[in-house]
């Protein structure tokens, strides 16, 4: 293998994640676990104090699953040759997960503006799981539902409105590149 495949393996593995990790440090830093606290009490009004903090553990351990989750699915998409497809979708969620101010801006909300981010790679990954077999074979719904109660219905919908637009986008993407190789017949 020459140096550059090396790296460029390494790329098609990692993506974005040290970025991506470098953001949830920097949430963390942001208010912390009391400032997720803070916003899930906001959204569940009717929660204990208990059940919140109980809640922002849960959304914690989601959140700091998600470089895991990404990590993985690049490395299934390398193993099964389908990086053509799944990485522009990968792409897609890091790239929203990079962006400084989307629906729940971090840089203002801290650990509570990844709840968006996290939940919008969920949805991702939870599509590439309805193909004709497993992808990565992980339950994704308790972590998706979960998202949602604490985003509310009219923000989980818009997430998902983008997590779909992601994925006929790579479609149409896919196509009109087929259509360019391809030659008559």
């Amino acid at each position: 293998m020459q140096p550059d495949q090396t790296g460029s393996d390494e790329q098609a593995v990692t993506g974005a994640l040290p970025d991506i990790l470098a953001i949830i440090e920097s949430a963390k830093a942001r208010g912390g676990i009391e400032g997720l606290r803070k916003f899930i009490a906001k959204m569940l009004p009717e929660s204990e104090e208990s059940e919140v903090a109980e809640a922002a553990d849960v959304a914690l351990e989601i959140i700091e699953s998600i470089p895991i989750f990404l990590a993985h699915a690049r490395q299934e998409a390398q193993a099964r040759k389908l990086g053509s497809v799944v990485n522009p979708l990968l792409d897609h969620a890091e790239n929203y997960y990079l962006q400084p101010m989307d629906l729940l801006p971090e840089m203002t909300l801290g650990l509570a503006g990844l709840l968006d981010d996290s939940y919008l790679i969920i949805r991702i990954l939870e599509n590439l799981e309805k193909g004709p077999e497993a992808f990565l074979d992980w339950d994704l719904d308790y972590p998706a539902r979960f998202l949602r109660r604490l985003l509310g219905p009219g923000l989980a919908q818009r997430l998902d409105a983008i997590a779909i637009q992601a994925m006929q986008d790579v479609s149409a993407n896919l196509s009109e590149g087929w259509s360019q190789v391809s030659y008559p017949a």
